[in-house]
């Protein structure tokens, strides 16, 4: 079952200098469950198909679907079905993690009991029960992190957005946070749509990866499969591979201008 299915999806924006094309016309197939690696080097579409399949920014053509709500016609359903964690995060320095879960709850329609109830369910399952009392300001890279996808799997979404989630963080925090997307999909079936910089990171985390470039997708495939048609084996690098299939680097995370 197709939980994300797009086709012929574009953005082009009107400029002065004219219309610029961003995004051209995806075509792609999300089953349920699945961890999608959404890659790209910078201006190559990511952001702007990744802000319209979250209603962010309206399509100028094509069509999409997701969780079975059309992007177009019913965009509160879509909102409804899915969480986003933004690259940048949302959570409050000046109230607890507690605090801070409940008022999303709350936000989200639960009545004081249930979204107190899921809050301790999401510190549990993500390993924050130990700082729930803990202001939002005291807690690291890695436990932030935690705390916005906590927030992001608030209303039980079928599809979770993750902007880059791991920028920024150590190597031993980005493994943890591996393991925290792993744990949501295991537990609930959440399918995990994910763009990110880290080459290492899309290879050991994601079922599957989409290569996009000038708007287009340009390549997708396990990354098994893809190192071993653009690289000539399942253990080269997906650095490599990448180079073949856009001609052009990874941009290092902390280098890379916001991509269009």
């Amino acid at each position: 079952m197709a939980v994300i299915s797009t086709a012929g999806l574009a953005r082009t924006f009107e400029t002065r200098h004219g219309p610029v094309h961003a995004v051209h016309g995806i075509d792609l197939t999300v089953p349920a469950g699945e961890i999608l690696g959404f890659l790209g080097p910078n201006g190559a579409g990511k952001t702007t198909t990744l802000r319209m399949l979250t209603t962010l920014l309206a399509p100028t053509g094509g069509a999409a679907t997701v969780a079975g709500h059309d992007l177009v016609r019913d965009p509160r359903g879509v909102r409804r079905a899915t969480g986003y964690v933004a690259q940048s995060g949302g959570v409050d320095p000046t109230v607890s993690v507690r605090e801070e879960l409940t008022t999303q709850g709350r936000l989200y329609g639960l009545t004081r009991s249930q979204s107190t109830a899921r809050a301790e369910e999401l510190a549990d399952r993500l390993d924050l029960t130990g700082l729930l009392d803990r202001r939002c300001a005291a807690l690291s890279g890695g436990q932030r992190r935690r705390l916005d996808i906590a927030m992001g799997l608030t209303h039980r979404p079928a599809v979770l957005f993750l902007d880059e989630p791991t920028t920024g963080l150590d190597p031993g925090s980005r493994a943890d946070l591996w393991d925290t997307v792993r744990r949501v999909r295991a537990q609930w079936g959440t399918t995990v749509f994910l763009t990110t910089h880290y080459l290492d990171e899309a290879d050991a985390l994601c079922d599957r990866l989409v290569v996009v470039d000038q708007g287009r997708i340009v390549a997708e495939g396990t990354p098994a499969a893809l190192k071993t048609r653009y690289a000539g084996s399942p253990d080269a690098s997906l650095h490599d591979a990448f180079l073949a299939i856009t001609g052009r680097a990874a941009t290092p995370p902390d280098a890379a201008p916001v991509a269009v």
